[in-house]
């Protein structure tokens, strides 16, 4: 177990390193590809609910989905951290303006807001940000487990999306990883290899 973890903890420094440098302007026009990708997709448009996240600025920005969503009719909903047992709920939110910042920098809605229940027999897309994916749709992301912990009970439709220069042949993982459905690249969606 700590070969995984240190071997991990090294393929994320390198992938934040890169995002890092990552041209903004080259990023803003991948960020508009992918969303277009997703937004064109079954997936979205059979989804009565879309979860999201609110991105930080070296990550996929996936706002433009959250105001698609919402002029569609869709709900959407965004994580809320819990950092005492590492857990998160998803909240729905009306408007990008109810997200205020938590939880490590993140914007997340309040705790007041409508809970989204992972037993919903409606339909769902949840959007899963990482640094780094592997064609096998397994991910590295910051290292806390939040998205691993929340998606092992979620029965909707897991979504990774990344850039296509993110994605590695294999990826160092632990019995406790779960790998997405599909991944959205800015140049197009990518099935799973299995």
């Amino acid at each position: 177990m700590y070969e995984i973890r240190k071997r991990k903890n090294e393929i994320r420094d390198k992938y934040k390193q890169l995002r890092e440098k990552l041209d903004r302007g080259l990023k803003a026009e991948m960020d508009e590809r992918i969303c277009r990708a997703f937004l064109d997709s079954a997936t979205y448009r059979f989804a009565s609910v879309i979860l999201l996240y609110a991105p930080k600025a070296n990550e996929v920005d996936v706002n433009a989905i959250a105001v698609r969503a919402l002029a569609d009719g869709k709900k959407i909903a965004y994580p809320r951290c819990n950092g005492e047992n590492r857990s998160m709920s998803y909240h729905f939110v009306e408007s990008l303006d109810q997200l205020k910042s938590g939880l490590y920098g993140i914007f997340e809605p309040s705790a007041e807001l409508p809970v989204y229940d992972r037993g919903s027999t409606e339909p769902a897309a949840c959007i899963v940000p990482a640094l780094v994916y592997d064609k096998f749709g397994y991910r590295i992301g910051y290292g806390k487990g939040f998205y691993d912990r929340y998606l092992g009970s979620f029965t909707g439709s897991k979504v990774g999306m990344i850039y296509s220069d993110y994605i590695i042949d294999q990826l160092p993982r632990g019995r406790y990883d779960l790998s997405v459905d599909f991944l959205v690249t800015e140049r197009g969606i990518r099935i799973k290899s299995n």
